[in-house]
């Protein structure tokens, strides 16, 4: 746990970006259908190359494949800034303290969460074909 918490210091300290906080109950419309995919990427404020990729190449995805769907709050999208204390709550309830992608699926009241960090980290600027087609593939499996 020490080591997780040292690390996620390290990375906010020596990454570079910005963002906006998220409210988990809202979209951009103000409204969320309670049945959805929710995607939340998390960073600090300061950002990665990695991190930034890892934003732009999700909107990109979600975009080009799930435009209707954001459109009817089917799929969201948020960005979460940690170093914002209002987000502390949300950082805590996906036990994350760095930069973090996760794909959630809210259907009959339950929520159902995948960490896709690895695989974003892996892959978002180096492969990101590799990494927005992963995303999409996760995006219509939790909306099956």
């Amino acid at each position: 746990m020490k080591k997780n918490i040292l690390l996620g210091t390290v990375c906010l300290v020596s990454a570079a970006c910005g963002g906006r906080p998220a409210n988990e109950n809202t979209d951009r419309t103000g409204s969320l259908r309670p049945d959805r995919v929710e995607v939340l990427c998390f960073h600090g404020a300061q950002r990665c190359a990695t991190c930034v990729a890892i934003e732009k190449n999700a909107i990109e995805a979600m975009e080009m494949h799930f435009a209707e769907e954001l459109r009817d709050s089917t799929v969201v999208f948020s960005t979460i800034d940690l170093s914002e204390p209002v987000n502390a709550p949300l950082a805590d309830r996906y036990e994350t303290t760095w930069s973090s992608l996760f794909v959630v699926a809210r259907k009959d009241g339950e929520e159902s969460a995948e960490n896709l960090t690895a695989f974003a980290f892996a892959t978002a600027r180096t492969a990101p074909e590799t990494f927005r087609k992963g995303l999409v593939e996760k995006i219509n499996e939790m909306l099956e």
